[in-house]
């Protein structure tokens, strides 16, 4: 698999008023990220839609995407029809991110019927081939299982060609084999199965776990490796002088040596040259190149992204 330079991105989720957040986008836009995500659930966060596209008029080279939009929460016609016209609003500037579903909260709480694992991945892969047509403005017309389009013109065309860049993630296998397939950034995750954070999803993340998702990506991949981007999200990120006892004081509640803590690709401790060090190591080890950091730490990583954005 070739080497991609390194891009950075930040995943936000509040917007306190108009102001501040057209602010907080251009911030992130001048400290050179590449794109501003939202995540796409029912807790305290803005609406993605609304809030990628006021981050996009705010801006004029930073990219927008969903971490990741969640295919039960819209029928994909619909979801189609919002992203097409994000992706034309924002000068082609969007990366569509989508996902099957995880956190079970937010079926409970809202009444939607959250189903086994593989139903929810099936019903994610009839709706990739709905986006995809759409977005070539071809008519589109489907029958599968989950969903039935009928001749439906496909309005407004997104600006990129053939479509925005798909984002898909995920922790298990048929997820990741899925993205192999069908994704043009896949994020190596957490197996999020169980849908809620825990001990048995922070272990999934383990270094060792993390080259067996490895695997699993290159063997569905086949021709098209070289094509995919391959990025991780990240859980913790602490800057300090001490990391090991950062660690040591991280690893009780994720049920692992603090060894362990530091190797997991989805952790940044350390000084900033060390969180450095560590990213390139990880691209060496993975192919990990897009690293995308929490909101409230961006700030305090601009200088890892100085260094290391588009080398």
């Amino acid at each position: 698999m070739s080497s991609r330079p390194f891009r950075f991105s930040v995943q936000e989720h509040v917007a306190h008023s108009a102001k501040q957040w057209r602010e907080r986008a251009r911030a992130i836009e001048s400290m050179g990220y590449s794109t501003l995500y939202l995540p796409d659930h029912f807790g305290d966060q803005v609406g993605p839609i609304a809030g990628l596209m006021a981050a996009a008029d705010a801006t004029t080279t930073l990219r927008i995407g969903a971490l990741v939009f969640d295919n039960d929460y819209r029928h994909p016609v619909v979801l189609a029809k919002e992203a097409a016209t994000l992706d034309l609003l924002s000068d082609g500037r969007l990366d569509f991110g989508i996902g099957a579903g995880w956190m079970i909260t937010d079926y409970q709480q809202s009444g939607i019927q959250y189903d086994s694992p593989g139903t929810r991945i099936e019903r994610l892969a009839e709706a990739l081939a709905i986006f995809k047509s759409f977005f070539a403005g071809e008519e589109v017309s489907f029958t599968g299982k989950h969903y039935t389009v009928t001749g439906l013109e496909a309005s407004p065309r997104a600006v990129q060609k053939p479509h925005p860049p798909i984002v898909l993630g995920g922790g298990g296998r048929k997820m990741l084999q899925l993205a192999a397939r069908e994704a043009d950034i896949i994020n190596v995750n957490f197996d999020l199965r169980e849908g809620r954070p825990g001990r048995t999803a922070a272990k999934s993340g383990m270094a060792e776990a993390t080259d067996e998702k490895l695997t699993w990506i290159k063997e569905a991949a086949g021709d098209r490796l070289d094509a995919i981007e391959l990025g991780s999200w990240t859980l913790l990120a602490n800057i300090t002088d001490d990391r090991d006892s950062m660690a040591s004081m991280v690893a009780p509640s994720m049920g692992m040596e603090p060894a362990d803590v530091l190797a997991i690709p989805h952790v940044m401790i350390g000084t900033l040259e060390q969180i450095g060090d560590d990213i390139v190591g990880r691209r060496e080890r993975y192919g990990i190149s897009h690293v995308i950091v929490p909101g409230d730490r961006a700030d305090e990583f601009a200088p890892v992204v100085e260094r290391l954005a588009g080398t």
